[in-house]
């Protein structure tokens, strides 16, 4: 039961900072991790966010790849 809703939270977690390196690819903006006082913290904040960039990637790389997906031809 324990492991079950850890499991669903590191899940959650890296899904939001997915979308967080997709808001960040598509519109230039990023979080402001300099900001950060702690050095710790910051780098633990980094490590985070760039999980949720490899894991978008991976994404990416997936629907690339797929015959389910085709490019938009407006953009």
């Amino acid at each position: 039961m324990v492991l079950g809703r850890l499991f669903h939270y590191v899940v959650d977690a890296v899904l939001v900072s997915a979308v967080v390196a997709g808001v960040r690819r598509s519109s230039g903006f990023t979080p402001a991790t300099d900001q950060i006082s702690d050095d710790t913290l910051r780098a633990a904040t980094d490590k985070y966010l760039g999980i949720g960039e490899t894991i978008f990637n991976m994404i990416q790389a997936s629907v690339v790849n797929s015959e389910y997906f085709k490019r938009d031809s407006r953009r």
